[in-house]
């Protein structure tokens, strides 16, 4: 089923992805699904995702600061968006669609950020923690980008997230298997790299393929071209180059390699983070076809 959408980018069925680009099943289809926000999805694409496609479970993996960011670019809503945006909690809030179930899980805990933290020099975690004392949360995360995320590039800090990330990892997979949450959407700002790693974490239990995996994740590239010049610029704000906006053909094989040679495969990793071998045959139950 091909849907489009008038204000979502990035979405798309994984398991019919992965089955149209093998040629055969192994992944079931209509229940697990990502995109980029759907915060400025249309009442038209609120009513696809709800009815059309049966969506009960909405996963948000962004942080507060994305969701500030993305708070201010709705500060003066206008029209259908204007009743949209008022139907949140607070204004800092994604908007949220009316008998969905939504989850947040900040992928980037508080285990990752130590890990971060621990990288600046004492000199930049002193300014860091004053520029966020005194609310300049962009300019404090650009001493991170620029210390800490620059030097090790996107696929490394995709590799930091499955070492330090193990706890909202394994969150995140368990909203997969339970019953009553599908079919689910998983999204984080882009739909890109920290909804890759739960997809990705979910084919490797599934056994798909790498270059099969590989094919669903490059097709973020095409899928967030729409706004590529306006994350660039957000990307700039905080000190990251363009490369943070494309999607490295070598990602999936990197962390596929760095779980089998640290953890001895997807099955002692997940065994390491506690998603453990009962949960992960549930997650062929439910996901696989």
């Amino acid at each position: 089923m091909s849907v489009a959408f008038d204000n979502i980018l990035n979405f798309r069925d994984v398991g019919k992805i992965i089955n149209d680009y093998l040629g055969r099943k192994i992944v079931r289809e209509g229940v697990l699904y990502r995109s980029a926000r759907p915060d400025d999805a249309s009442p038209t694409d609120r009513k696809k995702l709800k009815y059309e496609l049966g969506i009960r479970t909405v996963v948000d993996l962004r942080t507060k600061t994305e969701h500030l960011k993305q708070a201010e670019k709705r500060e003066a809503p206008q029209s259908e968006a204007s009743a949209l945006v008022q139907s949140n909690t607070t204004i800092a809030e994604p908007v949220q669609i009316p008998g969905l179930q939504y989850r947040h899980i900040k992928v980037t805990g508080r285990r990752f950020e130590r890990f971060l933290l621990s990288q600046l020099s004492w000199w930049n975690f002193f300014k860091m923690i004053i520029l966020f004392l005194f609310g300049y949360r962009t300019q404090a995360i650009s001493l991170i980008s620029q210390e800490v995320m620059l030097p090790r590039g996107l696929v490394g800090m995709g590799l930091i997230t499955v070492d330090h990330s193990g706890t909202e990892l394994a969150e995140a997979l368990r909203i997969l298997i339970e019953p009553a949450s599908l079919p689910i959407l998983v999204h984080c700002t882009q739909g890109k790299d920290r909804t890759g790693l739960i997809v990705v974490l979910a084919l490797m239990v599934l056994k798909a393929p790498t270059e099969a995996i590989t094919y669903d994740y490059m097709l973020s590239q095409a899928g967030l071209e729409p706004e590529r010049e306006a994350r660039l610029q957000e990307f700039r704000e905080i000190g990251l180059t363009a490369e943070w906006a494309d999607c490295p053909q070598h990602f999936v094989a990197r962390v596929e390699d760095h779980i089998n040679t640290k953890y001895g495969g997807i099955n002692g990793y997940l065994d390491s983070i506690g998603f453990e071998d009962a949960e992960r045959q549930r997650l062929i139950e439910v996901l696989g076809a």
